[in-house]
């Protein structure tokens, strides 16, 4: 950490920003201050581990010993592992931040697991989404209590699968006895749309260019980690998802008024006014849901230049708004594109050596070039700064 301030001191010092006296004067305060205690990387990594084990440690011992426990010591034992957890984050809170870290963590998985086997203990008609909700709203009162990461998390990922959930429910109870078809595909289709551009909500958290808050570099690495999926399955159903009944007209509003609306007011409240690319990318998700309606599901080259245009708009995105890794997804998405567009239409008109002369062209020659357009647009994302 010294020898990072230090070096970028002198290069402040050298492009003339700050005078030798000022970077003088900084050393010397420097000096005086406690260096920060920062726990290392091995450390974090034991203890992020060991969360994941106590948990997986935690779960099969209640299931392996779950038959033979009368109800009243089933349900005494959720809730002591609950309870415990959060207690033992609660005790080594000042001493080591990190472990009350992971044991908040785990004992809010615990909540979750616990509620439906609380619900399977006591025989409750079974409405899972609803165990979903109550793990959500657990994870959102543990957020608002604690302020730490994993609480955020899953609540970020837990709504959206109530949500899910509850239209699953909605759509088999409207379909139930009628005669299953391809021709609508809304159920299947809005839910993928709206996973799609919450993805893209998460993203788009950090509003501006540098560090983000904390709270936002969840969501970011969320959205990002959550592109690749919610893209291959919205690609997946809009060209030709499982076969459904006609849904009801209503249902079918709302599903879509859902899938399209929740993610836009989500972005609302993360960025106001600079929420409007989501709009856009509503538009851009358009074509895909004609396509879907039609009878041609075969578009041919038109999905490519289509996902071609989506990696274009979010590079611009990133650059427009200095996020480096906005620029980074959108250039993948395009080179995978080009890759998927050889493959599959150029690929089996050439001969097996030509064709594979031709991979490799295109991964030398397309990978270099991309790599170096890649290169120039990050640098011009960073170098703008928030807009």
């Amino acid at each position: 950490m010294a020898e990072g301030w230090e070096s970028r001191l002198e290069r402040w010092r050298q492009a003339g920003l700050i005078d030798p006296a000022g970077a003088e004067a900084i050393r010397a305060w420097e000096r005086t201050q406690p260096s920060p205690q920062r726990l290392r990387v091995p450390v974090l990594v034991a203890v992020a581990l060991g969360g994941v084990l106590v948990a997986a440690g935690l779960l099969l011992f209640v299931s392996t010993h779950w038959q033979a426990l009368a109800p009243g010591q089933r349900f005494a034992l959720l809730l002591a592992s609950v309870v415990g957890l959060h207690g033992g984050a609660a005790a080594v809170e000042e001493r080591f931040p990190p472990l009350a870290v992971s044991l908040h963590g785990v004992g809010t998985v615990t909540l979750g697991a616990g509620l439906f086997l609380a619900g399977q203990l006591f025989h409750l008609e079974a409405h899972w989404p609803l165990g979903l909700l109550l793990w959500a709203i657990g994870a959102g009162l543990g957020w608002a209590l604690l302020r730490q990461w994993p609480q955020l998390a899953l609540l970020a990922l837990l709504g959206p699968a109530w949500l899910v959930g509850e239209w699953q429910r909605a759509v088999d109870a409207a379909t139930e006895g009628l005669q299953r078809g391809s021709g609508d595909p809304t159920a299947a289709l809005a839910p993928a749309a709206g996973l799609l551009l919450l993805s893209l909500c998460y993203l788009a958290a950090p509003a501006g260019a540098g560090a983000a808050p904390a709270p936002r570099r969840v969501l970011l690495w969320l959205g990002g980690l959550g592109l690749l999926p919610t893209g291959l399955l919205w690609q997946l159903f809009s060209h030709g998802g499982p076969a459904t009944a006609p849904l009801p007209l209503p249902l079918a509003a709302v599903g879509w008024a859902v899938a399209l609306g929740a993610p836009l007011l989500l972005a609302l409240r993360l960025r106001g006014r600079r929420a409007w690319p989501l709009a856009v990318a509503i538009g851009w998700l358009l074509p895909g849901v004609a396509l879907a309606w039609s009878s041609h599901q075969d578009a041919g080259v038109f999905t490519y230049l289509w996902w071609a245009v989506g990696g274009l708009l979010l590079v611009a995105w990133g650059v427009m708004e200095g996020r480096a890794e906005r620029v980074n997804l959108g250039a993948a998405l395009i080179a995978v594109d080009v890759l998927a567009f050889y493959v599959s239409q150029v690929m089996d008109s050439l001969g097996r050596s030509a064709s594979l002369i031709g991979l490799g062209v295109l991964f030398l020659g397309g990978g270099w070039g991309l790599e170096l357009l890649r290169r120039r647009l990050v640098a011009r994302a960073i170098g703008r700064g928030t807009p």
